[in-house]
């Protein structure tokens, strides 16, 4: 019996990364554009990937949800 491949692990999202996210999103939605950019210069290269991979896997890129934050709009 043949055994299927195993799924490669989703990269990582480091916890700081994931926290300077959320202050950006917050940042935006307060109308702070500078720290938001702050925040979002603040997270490590390998953690971007992980966030890019789950923005996909749930249809969506990072400039969607910034947009999304900045204009306060409900989906």
């Amino acid at each position: 019996m043949t055994s299927l491949p195993a799924r490669p692990a989703p990269p990582a999202v480091r916890p700081l990364a994931a926290a300077h996210l959320k202050d950006a999103v917050r940042a935006l939605e307060a109308g702070d554009r500078a720290a938001a950019v702050r925040a979002l210069m603040d997270i490590d290269p390998d953690s971007w990937v992980g966030i890019e991979h789950r923005l996909a896997l749930l249809g969506e890129d990072l400039a969607a949800l910034l947009t999304l934050a900045a204009t306060d709009v409900t989906r």
